[in-house]
């Protein structure tokens, strides 16, 4: 049976929500406002329909939004990492991770290396501290990955995640934990099924 430690929101996602969710919800509302106005002043019943059906749409897309923005999370289980995004969850499992280090956001990705819109999205958070997990490959095609993940989450082209969490230290000390306790498992149930190799050949 998995045994998992805490959430660990993932900021990315939160931030990037917290900059969608208000102006989707601002539109919306103002929308609305304009169909009242348009009801008001007993023009086409279209065009007053289609302006609230629009506004509509886009508070129930802002409430939506203010629902899922922790939703993205990762989450160290005793035998692999969960990553998950709103529409997709990873696992990876520690065979696949070569060591962990970390760093700043901004040294990852400095501005004169990224576009003009990851640059605002980073610049209220560029000093906060990453976890980069290089692995020995990817558990799917990079390309999907892509489909599905941040550019933020790829430094470059080599297997790895970038992974930025409020309390990195926690989330670094789980995970370690986790992994050292599977290495040690491992090594310990070789070490016993040679010694039973040993006696049985000795039988």
């Amino acid at each position: 049976m998995a045994i998992g430690r805490r959430r660990h929101p993932l900021v990315i996602y939160t931030h990037m929500i917290d900059r969608w969710w208000p102006a989707i919800f601002a539109l919306g509302a103002a929308l609305l406002s304009v169909a009242w106005a348009i009801y008001s002043r007993g023009l086409e019943q279209w065009r007053w329909l289609g302006m609230a059906g629009i506004g509509g749409l886009n508070i129930f897309i802002g409430f939506l939004l203010l629902i899922v923005r922790k939703s993205a999370y990762v989450r160290a289980f005793n035998d692999h990492l969960r990553l998950v995004t709103p529409f997709f969850r990873l696992n990876i499992s520690y065979g696949r991770i070569r060591r962990t280090s970390s760093t700043n956001l901004d040294a990852l990705f400095p501005p004169n290396s990224i576009s003009k819109w990851q640059a605002k999205i980073i610049q209220p958070i560029a000093n906060m501290t990453v976890i980069v997990i290089e692995l020995n490959a990817f558990p799917m095609l990079q390309s999907s990955l892509r489909l599905f993940l941040s550019p933020l989450f790829f430094k470059d082209k080599t297997p790895h995640f970038v992974i930025l969490v409020d309390d990195w230290m926690a989330f670094s000390s789980e995970l370690e934990s986790m992994r050292t306790g599977l290495t040690t498992s491992a090594t310990r149930e070789k070490q016993e099924k040679s010694i039973l190799s040993r006696l049985s050949h000795y039988e």
